[in-house]
């Protein structure tokens, strides 16, 4: 499946997010990758994340959830949840008017501080969410309610022994609807822990996102 690379530019509240798509006309579904960090060093086309994720059948929609002003002058932004939601909700919905995909299922892959903000989208948005997949990250921060109240299927990938972990252990009893732990094997390095963590994301969305009519399977 040949990819084809667009950059964006998505209006939010106030302000513009950078991302890029990858897209090609047989793609299953549509996953949107969220970081709550300003644009990083990695290019989308060389993170396991999205790597797998193309792999498996998906376009992916990079988006950044901090412009890169914002995230170098406020050391806070990225725990400003309410404002992290919204800018899911405005990819959502940017998506959502965009022909190639707006009949595309949608998927959901959170780090960070954004795992919070992609529970709340899902309360907000539940018919627009097939899946999410939180690569360890904090979604406890989402809140006690929210995390009762979302109904789209969730996965925590998890690093034993690390403190992300700990703090999830005791926010997982909270989800109600369908969700999953996974805790990662051992690995020998950091990079394949991000590989193993992409490849369970990726196997999540799969799982719960239904082929868009009119595609192949990858």
């Amino acid at each position: 499946m040949k990819l084809r690379h667009t950059p964006l530019s998505i209006p939010a509240t106030g302000v513009w997010l950078d991302g890029v798509l990858a897209h090609a006309p047989d793609v299953r579904a549509l996953a949107l990758c969220v970081q709550a960090t300003g644009p990083s060093t990695l290019a989308p086309s060389e993170r396991p994340l999205e790597l797998e994720l193309q792999a498996a059948g998906f376009a992916t929609m990079t988006v950044h959830l901090l412009p890169r002003l914002e995230a170098q002058r406020d050391p806070d932004a990225s725990f400003n949840i309410p404002r992290l939601t919204e800018r899911i909700l405005a990819a959502m919905e940017w998506a959502a008017h965009q022909p190639p995909l707006v009949d595309l299922p949608l998927g959901l892959a959170a780090d960070g501080t954004s795992c919070a903000a992609a529970i709340r989208a899902a309360v907000r948005a539940p018919e627009r969410l097939s899946a999410i997949a939180c690569l360890g990250g904090r979604a406890d921060l989402a809140g006690a309610e929210p995390l009762r109240m979302v109904r789209t299927p969730v996965r925590l990938i998890v690093t034993p022994g690390t403190a992300e972990a700990i703090i999830l252990e005791r926010a997982y009893p909270l989800l109600k609807g369908a969700h999953h732990w996974l805790a990662l094997p051992p690995a020998s390095a950091e990079q394949e822990q991000e590989r193993l963590a992409a490849r369970a994301a990726a196997t999540w969305l799969r799982q719960h996102i239904p082929q868009a009519a009119g595609t192949t399977p990858a």
